[in-house]
C-alpha cells in the first residue's frame, strides 16, 4: 500500500479536533517550553492539523512544510536547530513571514505499514537546542498519536463491517417466507417488539407493523377466540421457565383462517429483561397436508373395510363349497362385480378428492412464499 492510501485510510483530514491528541500536543508543548506544537497529516496537496497549539490556521501548504522532510526518515526526529543555518528553508515563508520560525522538531507519525503520516512537532521563534533525552521523548509522544490513531482506525473498521453484516442479515431476513422478531419482556411483564422483519407483512398482510412494534398484543386480536389463552399460556410459561416456545395457532385472514406457528428461543439478561429471538410461520399447508394423511388413513380403515370384508367373505365361500356349479360360481361372480365395482367407486373418488386437496395445498405454500 501506498503512503497516500495509507493516509486515506485513516480518514483524518478534515475530521473534529479530539481531546486526547489536544493533551498529547499541549504536553509536547510544556516538554520543550515552546509557543507552538502541531500534530501535522500531509498527502501530496496538503498539510492538515489534526492537533495544534499556538497558530489558528488548521492546514498549510505543503510546499512551505517543514514535516515533508521528515516523510522519508520513519526512524528519525528532524531537528533543525536555527532554521536561518540550513539552506532548506532559507527561503521559506514561515521563516521570512509570520510566524518566523527558527526552530523545528518533529518526531514521525509512523504507520504499521512503515509508512509516514506526518509528524508530531514543536515549534519555536528562537533558536534552541535539544537533548537526546528530548528526542526520545518526542517520538515516545509519537508512538502515542498512533496508537490512538490506530485504535480510531481499527473502530471504524470494525463499524464498518458491523454496518455491512448487520445490512446483509436484514436483506436476508426480509426476503424470508415468514417473519422475524425480537421480543423485549421486562421485570415487570411488559412487553415490546424491538425487531419485526418485512416477513411478517407478507403473513400479517391487515397489521401495522410499526403499530405492532409499539404493541406486540396487537398480535392477539387477529387469534382464534379458542387459541388466545394456550398460546398466552405458551409463552408466559417460555419466558417463566426460559425454555423454548412452539405453539401453533389459527390466525385470520381474507379467506378465512390460517394456521400459524410461533417459533422462539428465551434469553435471559443481567437487567432481569428476557428477550425471546424467534419466528412466525404460515404452515397452513402443512396443517391440512397432515389432516389429509389422516383422514386417507381412516378411509383405509373404515371405508374399505366393508369391501374388503365381503371379499374375503366370498372367498371363503369359494374355498369351502365342495360342489361348485356354474350357476353358483355366476353368483359368485356378480357378488365379486359387485365388490370391485365398489372399489373402483371409492377410488376414483379418493383420487380426486386428493388431488383436489394436494393442488390447494400446493397453491397455498406458493402464494405464502412468494
Amino acid at each position: 500500500m501506498s503512503r497516500l492510501e495509507d493516509i486515506n485510510s485513516y480518514g483524518l483530514f478534515d475530521t473534529p479536533p479530539d481531546k486526547e491528541l489536544d493533551e498529547i500536543t499541549e504536553l509536547a508543548s510544556v516538554i520543550f517550553g515552546t509557543p507552538i506544537s502541531l500534530i501535522t497529516i500531509l498527502d501530496d496537496k496538503r498539510q492538515w492539523f489534526k492537533s495544534k497549539k499556538g497558530v489558528d490556521q488548521s492546514e498549510g501548504n505543503v510546499e512551505d512544510s517543514f514535516c515533508r522532510y521528515a516523510l522519508n526518515k520513519p526512524n528519525e526526529v528532524l531537528v533543525v536547530n536555527d532554521t536561518l543555518k540550513d539552506q532548506r528553508f532559507l527561503n521559506n515563508k514561515l521563516v521570512l513571514k509570520d510566524p518566523k520560525i527558527r526552530f523545528y522538531a518533529g518526531a514521525p507519525l509512523v504507520t504499521k505499514r512503515n509508512n509516514v503520516l506526518g509528524t508530531l512537532c514543536v515549534l519555536d521563534q528562537k533558536p534552541m537546542e535539544i537533548s537526546k533525552k528530548q528526542e526520545n521523548a518526542l517520538q515516545i509522544l509519537a508512538r502515542r498519536v498512533m496508537d490512538k490513531l490506530e485504535t480510531q482506525k481499527a473502530l471504524k473498521e470494525l463499524s464498518t463491517t458491523i454496518e455491512l453484516s448487520t445490512s446483509r442479515l436484514i436483506k436476508i431476513t426480509e426476503n424470508l417466507p415468514f417473519g422475524v422478531f425480537e421480543l423485549r419482556i421486562d421485570r415487570f411483564g411488559n412487553q415490546e417488539f424491538s425487531f419485526l422483519s418485512k416477513g411478517m407483512k407478507k403473513i400479517h398482510p391487515n397489521i401495522d407493523l410499526n403499530e405492532w412494534l409499539k404493541n406486540p398484543a396487537l398480535g392477539f386480536s387477529i387469534v382464534h377466540p379458542d387459541d388466545i389463552k394456550p398460546l398466552k399460556n405458551c409463552l408466559a410459561n417460555s419466558i417463566q421457565n426460559n425454555k423454548k416456545i412452539y405453539y401453533e395457532y389459527r390466525v385470520k385472514s381474507d379467506s378465512g383462517y390460517r394456521w400459524h406457528a410461533v417459533n422462539g428461543q428465551p434469553e435471559k439478561t443481567e437487567n432481569e429483561e428476557t428477550i425471546i429471538y424467534g419466528s412466525f410461520t404460515d404452515v397452513t399447508h402443512h396443517i391440512e397436508y397432515e389432516t389429509a394423511l389422516e383422514q386417507i388413513s381412516s378411509d383405509i380403515s373404515h371405508v374399505l373395510r366393508r369391501p374388503v370384508t365381503s371379499m374375503l367373505g366370498i372367498t371363503n365361500l369359494l374355498e369351502s363349497d365342495q360342489e361348485l356349479s356354474a350357476k353358483k360360481l355366476k353368483k359368485y361372480s356378480g357378488y365379486i362385480k359387485i365388490v370391485a365395482n365398489e372399489l373402483d367407486k371409492f377410488t376414483r373418488k379418493l383420487n380426486k378428492v386428493y388431488s383436489e386437496k394436494k393442488k390447494k395445498i400446493a397453491s397455498d405454500s406458493s402464494r405464502y412464499k412468494s
